[in-house]
């Protein structure tokens, strides 16, 4: 056999034997197309279309005061809305300014002062009182391989000022802020479950937790948006505590609210509305 063949032949077999053993990642992460690859069931009672953002477009620009409506239907944040993300855009606009994917009444929460549910198949968190929908909202569980746990917990815990033990802000070696933790669960092997303030990326991006709106923490940890206005963490955390904590120690709560976690964190579709 000629040496060139013999080369080039050994050579093909060597590059063959990599990609044999090589992964392959379908979604690469960080490279998620945005909300308009991810469909919810509740997708079908708005009529939308896809719009993918341009240089120098913004939620405000676009869409006006009405930007916080579109900013919770996609689930996701100004920080994430940016040019090159598509986003579901409502064709009738009136159809989202009392939208919410979770029944306006919850039997299950009839009994209980507060309750807490939450729907990962619509990345949606709602606030009971005696069964009736106080408030809706938008949240990013976690994803494929690091998922949240279902079933029916209590909050056992709450923190102002929770800083992550595991996970650091994005470029730094910073703790990654929990600003407004609720705590609803510990597994086996003693890994804590919070509800927080988080980025919205609009899909699920959590390690397991339930991120809400939290902009002043963006603003303080990246310097967006400079006019923080979404402060869901916060909202659902005074509602636990009947109001703002005193300091930021750990509070311990003994009666803390039920919380019903169903469904299941949806994964990136192809669009077709």
């Amino acid at each position: 056999m000629p040496r060139l063949f013999r080369h080039t032949s050994l050579a093909v077999a060597m590059l063959l034997s990599v990609l044999a053993f090589s992964p392959v990642f379908a979604d690469p992460p960080h490279r998620h197309r945005g909300p308009c690859a991810i469909q919810y069931p509740s997708d079908q009672t708005i009529e939308w279309e896809c719009r993918t953002l341009q240089r120098g477009e913004s939620l405000e620009k676009l869409f006006g005061e009405q930007w916080t409506d579109v900013a919770r239907f996609n689930r996701i944040d100004r920080r994430h809305a940016v040019a090159g993300v598509a986003i579901k855009v409502p064709k009738d606009f009136e159809t989202l300014a009392q939208f919410t994917p979770l029944p306006l009444f919850y039997e299950p929460a009839e009994e209980a002062e507060q309750f807490i549910l939450i729907d990962l198949s619509e990345q949606f968190l709602g606030a009971y009182e005696f069964g009736a929908l106080r408030f809706a909202l938008p949240i990013a569980s976690g994803n494929g391989s690091n998922e949240t746990p279902t079933g029916e917990f209590h909050i056992t815990a709450a923190h102002r000022s929770h800083q992550s033990c595991r996970y650091t802000v994005e470029g730094t070696d910073r703790p990654y802020p929990m600003n407004h933790a609720l705590r609803f669960h510990i597994n086996r092997e003693g890994v804590s479950y919070w509800i927080h303030g988080r980025d919205l990326p609009g899909y699920p991006a959590s390690h397991g937790c339930i991120g809400l709106y939290d902009e002043p923490m963006q603003k303080e940890q990246y310097g967006l948006p400079k006019d923080p206005e979404l402060d869901d963490a916060k909202r659902l955390f005074e509602w636990v505590l009947g109001g703002e904590a005193e300091d930021d120690k750990v509070i311990q709560l003994q009666n803390g609210p039920k919380v019903h976690i169903i469904g299941q964190a949806p994964g990136h579709e192809v669009h077709s509305p």
